[in-house]
């Protein structure tokens, strides 16, 4: 019999990213009308200064929904002045912030950038945690963290407890083959980007990888460690729809489809 009260949470959520061509009271309108627990605010359209941080934050909460992640586009390993990105979290309320690992694929990557991507992030991720912030990796083709056996490198080589990293379906990958790459790296998972892609990056239905996302919730909940599980990208990027694949995420976060 599993014990329900070790079960974690898993909180859905979505990437602002996923409505990248609506406004910020606009994704914030589409997300509480779906049901959605919280949002990623992505630096690329819609946190972009001060003033566009303050925004998002203060219609998040006006909403009852619950700001989730800063979605940044730093690469580490470039040195960059991280100070604007801390700002824009702080700012926001964002309890931690997304970066990249480097700007190579592993299969590419030669020593010197494997050591600047680590320093850079134990530097940055330094910075974070003296704002009380967490720093989570993407993990996603042609960066370092392209597969399970480079990010849990990668994680190792780093060893700062302010790290973790967010997964995803690698795409191409079967079912089977996505889950795996889930429980390589689960005891390091800070969140998950969720969506149903083709081999060729199609984007359907997230029902139509419906065990594969049942597996996933149930992976995630027997894990113990609470969740946010975030909606990123959508059929024909259309808000419809962003209804319709919420309406799923909720059934499995429950364990109820």
């Amino acid at each position: 019999m599993i014990d329900l009260t070790t079960l974690a949470d898993l909180t859905p959520g979505i990437c602002s990213v996923t409505l990248r061509d609506s406004g910020i009271d606009d994704v914030v309108r589409i997300s509480a009308d779906a049901g959605l627990a919280g949002i990623e605010w992505g630096t690329d359209v819609h946190v972009r200064d001060a003033a566009s941080a303050a925004h998002a934050k203060e219609a998040t909460e006006a909403a009852g929904l619950t700001v989730l992640s800063l979605g940044s586009y730093y690469r580490a390993g470039d040195f960059g002045d991280f100070g604007p990105t801390l700002e824009l979290a702080a700012t926001l309320g964002a309890p931690r912030i997304r970066i990249w690992a480097g700007e190579l694929g592993s299969a590419d990557a030669q020593d010197n950038h494997w050591d600047a991507v680590v320093k850079d992030t134990q530097r940055v991720a330094d910075l974070a945690a003296a704002r009380g912030i967490a720093i989570a990796l993407e993990y996603h083709g042609n960066t370092l963290t392209d597969s399970p056996e480079t990010t849990l490198e990668l994680l190792r080589r780093v060893n700062h407890s302010n790290v973790g990293t967010y997964w995803q379906p690698a795409v191409g990958l079967s079912d089977q083959q996505a889950l795996d790459s889930l429980h390589r790296v689960l005891p390091h998972v800070i969140g998950v980007h969720c969506f149903s892609w083709g081999p060729k990056a199609e984007r359907f239905p997230l029902r139509n990888r419906k065990l594969l996302w049942q597996t996933v919730s149930d992976a995630l909940r027997g894990n113990g460690k609470d969740m946010d599980i975030m909606l990123e990208f959508v059929e024909d990027d259309l808000p419809d729809n962003v209804l319709n694949d919420a309406a799923f995420l909720h059934t499995i976060t429950l364990g109820e489809d």
